[in-house]
């Protein structure tokens, strides 16, 4: 058996899904992301296939991996990384369905009968984040996480650290003492005021907060998990376990978060969350893409012992035009109760990709392009 064939395709909202193809008519299908980057992205899928992938046995995936990781002088990276991730995705979703069997069994067996998952709340306003926290409480969920802040301010701290306290303590209030709660600072702000953000929280007993600070400045963190008793996440933006060694061996993340679709895939995604069990931290694989990225965390969460919760994307939720769903025809696959999602024993990643659906969508024009935010005084801010 051997790779003959893949396929690119780039579709609304902002995601790519790679399709590959074998001798015997087998497919598996995965999603690599750089959101804002999808064209970059493409080439770099498209380079490590031609070199390595095609006419290479897909049940090899280490092998395979480990030709894509050190077959050039330059590793790691988002762009590599991300490519990486998608095809590994598609190999352990085409060796599923090769062998009949869900990935989470050929990564060793569910260690869990059902993964919880928390519900991300959108909107800008803090009337949005307490009508969808009722929803969602409503639905069953017992853990929501929210943006703490939209477009922060270099010079006004105050201004800040009121708007953040007013948008957790608003959802804290109408949810309650029995409802975790996430709150994402998504790096926007700098260590000083991320330290006053912290204080400020600490009354609420969050869940944990997500990239407290940008990751380009983690060796700052020492600063924040020595004064308060917050559980910090963070990782999105780390793509290998090299780059996840001098973080879990600072002392100073409680939950590693690297992303499927970013960080190499379920291969090494795997190898970071068993990585930091040694050091006595959690995994929470993020999901801020579509359907099979989302697919491959769950299998993650099913397989990995110290694998505590999965993100959704906000598409997830969307009453009409569901974009997540309508790539799929097996919707009822991801059946959620009470806050957790169990997956069946369906081969692969399980997702039954809507091909035609793909297609056509794949017409459209989908470069998406994160927005690009200023200070007040003109300076380019943190997105």
């Amino acid at each position: 058996m051997v790779v003959t064939d893949y396929e690119l395709f780039t579709v609304p909202p902002r995601w790519v899904f790679l399709r590959v193809e074998t001798d015997d008519g087998i497919v598996g299908w995965g999603e690599p992301a750089v959101e804002g980057q999808s064209e970059t992205l493409c080439h770099a899928v498209s380079e490590l296939m031609d070199r390595y992938v095609l006419g290479s046995d897909p049940r090899e995936i280490t092998d395979i991996w480990y030709q894509m990781y050190r077959g050039n002088h330059y590793t790691n990276g988002p762009v590599v990384m991300s490519a990486i991730a998608g095809i590994d995705q598609a190999l352990w979703d085409l060796k599923g369905r090769l062998l009949k069997e869900p990935v989470y069994r050929l990564l060793g067996g569910p260690v869990r009968n059902k993964a919880r998952v928390y519900r991300w709340l959108s909107g800008d306003s803090t009337e949005d984040l307490v009508e969808n926290a009722t929803d969602a409480v409503e639905k069953g969920y017992s853990a929501l996480g929210l943006m703490a802040h939209t477009r922060p301010s270099r010079i006004r701290t105050r201004e800040i650290v009121t708007r953040v306290n007013e948008r957790v303590g608003a959802v804290h209030d109408i949810v309650g003492e029995q409802i975790d709660i996430a709150a994402d600072f998504r790096g926007r702000v700098s260590t000083s005021v991320a330290r006053q953000l912290l204080s400020k929280l600490e009354q609420y007993d969050l869940l944990f907060v997500e990239e407290p600070i940008h990751p380009d400045y983690n060796s700052n963190l020492q600063e924040m998990t020595s004064a308060i008793n917050t559980p910090i996440a963070t990782g999105q933006r780390i793509y290998s376990r090299w780059e996840f060694r001098p973080l879990l061996q600072s002392g100073n993340v409680d939950i590693v978060q690297p992303m499927v679709s970013h960080a190499g895939g379920i291969s090494e995604v795997a190898k970071i969350g068993h990585m930091a069990e040694a050091f006595d931290v959690t995994l929470m694989p993020k999901c801020s893409v579509g359907p099979l990225s989302f697919a491959a965390g769950m299998h993650l969460q099913m397989a990995i012992p110290n694998a505590i919760l999965q993100e959704q994307h906000d598409e997830f939720y969307a009453e009409h035009n569901n974009q997540f769903f309508n790539y799929m025809e097996n919707e009822d696959y991801f059946s959620i109760s009470d806050g957790f999602i169990t997956i069946s024993d369906k081969p692969g990643l399980g997702v039954e990709i809507n091909e035609e659906y793909v297609r056509e969508q794949s017409k459209k024009v989908a470069n998406w392009k994160g927005p690009t935010w200023h200070y007040e005084d003109g300076s380019v801010a943190n997105w």
